[in-house]
């Protein structure tokens, strides 16, 4: 008896375990960009984390600011409050890998986060070329 409710209950645990590691993760919070101009919050979204521009912290112009650089001509006019700049982002090893985009150059690119103490060091790779850049704790 004991056995057949074991098996019932062991999946559900499992099942319920693997969104604990991702709430838990060292990377979720809210990030300052390397250039001090906004925070980024790094949240679980599904199985994954996902990363969102949540506050500017420097005087947006009237209307607010726009994603100008965007490859895609209809998400030119869009705000930039909000937009999801990390995506899919999973854990391997002491890394999280993923997609990103950078609304500064208009770029998407696969990106690497892994937590340094205070900092979040961010790889973006595009092709061969890969750029990095530290975010402090916001």
């Amino acid at each position: 008896m004991f056995w057949r409710k074991a098996y019932l209950v062991i999946p559900g645990a499992i099942a319920m375990a693997a969104p604990l590691q991702v709430h838990a993760s060292p990377i979720a919070g809210q990030w300052r960009t390397d250039d001090g101009r906004a925070l980024v919050a790094i949240s679980p979204c599904g199985d994954a984390l996902c990363g969102r521009i949540s506050r500017f912290l420097v005087p947006e112009p009237p209307g607010g600011v726009r994603d100008t650089e965007n490859p895609k001509r209809s998400l030119r006019q869009r705000k930039l409050l909000g937009v999801q700049v990390f995506w899919n982002l999973k854990r391997v090893g002491d890394v999280w890998k993923g997609e990103g985009y950078s609304p500064e150059d208009g770029l998407y690119f696969n990106a690497e986060l892994s937590p340094q103490g205070s900092r979040l060091k961010i790889r973006g790779c595009k092709l061969l070329f890969c750029k990095t850049k530290f975010w402090t704790m916001g």
